[in-house]
């Protein structure tokens, strides 16, 4: 089985989906370090060198493999992964979609702080943050509500959202 974690950037996937594969014996899988291992750049390299075109279909090919595995897997996706090509599709395919849901507040919250590892959002203001957040997430959220299973993460304690995960996963 693999488990397929979506939302935006700072929702908290990289952090969920590490304790939920402790929790369950699952190989984690990050598709962005994936990506940085296999072409050995980081992500803001890659979106600076190549554009973010060329990130997209890095990013495609890797899924597609990550998602052809036979493999107990809890892949942590990046914000933008389900919004390209027909990835949503294939991710509900050939996985078990979760969305952690997260609000514009606490998004701005968390990002504030991270913004120079974040290439979509290092050259915009504090000021300006709330407002593009917001208006990347109404476009975004088209995709991310296709997800099979959605778990709120505002004002939650990491454990509890993965209990609620498994539980909803019937594991």
């Amino acid at each position: 089985m693999i488990i397929s974690l979506i939302g935006y950037m700072g929702s908290g996937k990289s952090h969920i989906s590490k304790i939920l594969s402790d929790k369950i014996d699952f190989k984690l899988i990050d598709l962005d370090k994936e990506i940085s291992r296999r072409n050995k750049l980081t992500i803001p390299e890659i979106f600076e060198k190549k554009g973010e075109i060329h990130f997209r279909k890095l990013e495609r090919e890797a899924l597609e493999e990550i998602l052809a595995s036979e493999e107990n897997v809890i892949l942590s996706l990046g914000g933008g992964t389900p919004v390209y090509y027909n990835n949503m599709e294939i991710i509900n395919h050939n996985s078990r979609s979760v969305f952690l849901r997260t609000s514009v507040g606490t998004l701005v919250e968390r990002l504030s702080k991270q913004k120079e590892k974040r290439p979509l959002i290092a050259n915009i203001s504090d000021k300006d943050l709330p407002e593009f957040i917001a208006k990347h997430l109404f476009e975004r959220n088209q995709f991310y509500s296709k997800a099979q299973i959605s778990v709120g993460t505002d004002d939650r304690e990491p454990e509890d959202i993965v209990k609620e995960i498994i539980e909803k996963l019937y594991l």
